[in-house]
Order: structure tokens, then sequence, then C-alpha cells
């Protein structure tokens, strides 16, 4: 995956810095360059807030080529661990729809294991909506924690800063993210 190269590739194209766009999304430049050159991978919540900077949405950072056309993921697709992108936080997601352009929601599957998570928590705009397909984990949602099985699930506004924790070996979850849509668009 080139995420990184795309990442630097609209920043230039918009003739931005890399302190302006680590600015706007709170961390520092150093961080965005470790992305650009594919030293790190970034945590979901932190590709939202870079697009948000850049003005464009996650898909547009994920996949070169978007559409507007009706996408149909097989199983045999998420199955494929190589389709998956590992973050520097200890846990893997796969991008459902990634090259369709300009959607409001945005559908990730995670995997995330015990001891390999790095407690860290997240808020980015937008509101979330979490399933639990497979395992056990806590989700704690600003001063609240919620245990979560198979079959459960979450609602909630992300600027709120939430955290995941796998309590059994491995927690397989459906996450949808929505992003706000600005009224230019």
């Amino acid at each position: 995956m080139d995420l990184g190269r795309r990442i630097r590739l609209i920043r230039r194209e918009q003739k931005r810095t890399q302190e302006e766009i680590a600015e706007a999304c709170g961390f520092t430049k150093s961080m965005l360059s470790k992305i650009e050159n594919g030293g790190a991978m970034p945590a979901v919540s932190t590709l939202m807030k870079i697009a948000n900077a850049l003005g464009v949405k996650v898909s547009d950072l994920l996949e070169e080529q978007s559409s507007n056309d009706t996408v149909m993921v097989n199983a045999s697709q998420y199955e494929d661990v190589e389709k998956w992108i590992k973050t520097n936080k200890g846990y893997s997601f796969f991008a459902f729809a990634s090259n369709r352009h300009n959607k409001i929601m945005q559908p990730y599957m995670f995997v995330a294991k015990q001891g390999e998570v790095n407690e860290h928590t997240f808020s980015h705009e937008g509101e979330e909506f979490i399933y639990v397909i497979s395992g056990k984990m806590k989700y704690r949602v600003g001063g609240t924690e919620y245990e979560l099985s198979d079959g459960d699930s979450l609602y909630f506004n992300s600027l709120q800063e939430h955290t995941v924790i796998p309590i059994s070996e491995e927690v397989r979850y459906l996450a949808v993210f929505t992003e706000y849509q600005s009224k230019d668009s």
C-alpha cells in the first residue's frame, strides 16, 4: 500500500507543508514525515484527521482510483491478510468500499489481539457504530467503560475519547464511522 505516498502527493498538490498539515492534525511534523515515508502506519482516527486537514476523504488516501459505483466486497477479499492494514497501535483493519468516492460512511473490520494493542484513545469528528463479530473487549467511551462480546454494539459521538481493550485473545469487530460533509460539498 502506498498510503504515505498518496498523502504526500495530495499535500504537495495543495502546495502545503508538513508543518501545516501536522499542526492541523494535532501531532508533530516528524510523525507526518514517518507516515509519508512508510515508517509508521497511522490509526484510522489519525487517517481521518489527515484526510480532514487535506480536505479529502479517507478513501482518497487509501485508494488511488475511486468512483461512485456500487462496491461489492467478497469474503475472500477481507480473508486475504495481505489486504489488511497493520497499524503501529497494535491492531489491524480492512477498509470496506475504500474505492467508493464521496461516501458518508466509512466501514472497517478490525482485529485486535490481547497484549498487542497499545492502550491509547481516539477522538475524531463524526459518529461511530461498533458491532462485535467475535471475541470480547472493553470499549471506553468518555468516562464509561462497556464490556462487549459477540453480537453487542455501541453507537456514539466520535468526538468523545474512546479506546478498545481486548479481553479475549482476539476480538473481531465491525466499525462504521461517519465523516461529516463540508457545507461546500
